[in-house]
């Protein structure tokens, strides 16, 4: 249940980035109230890869940018839940072999 829960949350954080990345790459007026939402939650999540490229078109450095965020938040809420439910798995089997 827990690995659902870790997986659904990496996909729903990565989803809301990817909305984000839409929205500014197609103009996206920011003083819109849904868009503005959008953006101030995307900001924090994607803070750990603020300076990792330096391009030169703005649009580009927030897709590139907050792309490899929406995948690491994808790919390590996948990985997490994986190992959870491996964990819950190897439980289950060892408390049946025991009994």
């Amino acid at each position: 249940m827990l690995a659902r829960i870790i997986k659904l949350a990496s996909r729903v954080v990565a989803g809301v980035i990817v909305v984000g990345i839409a929205l500014h790459v197609l103009g996206a007026n920011a003083d819109n109230a849904v868009v503005s939402l959008v953006y101030d939650v995307c900001r924090p999540l994607v803070a750990p890869f603020k300076d990792l490229f330096d391009l030169d078109d703005a649009k580009w450095q927030i897709a590139v940018k907050w792309g490899i965020a929406a995948a690491v938040y994808a790919a390590v809420g996948t990985l997490l839940a994986r190992l959870l439910a491996g964990a819950g798995f190897t439980r289950r089997r060892r408390r049946r072999a025991l009994a």
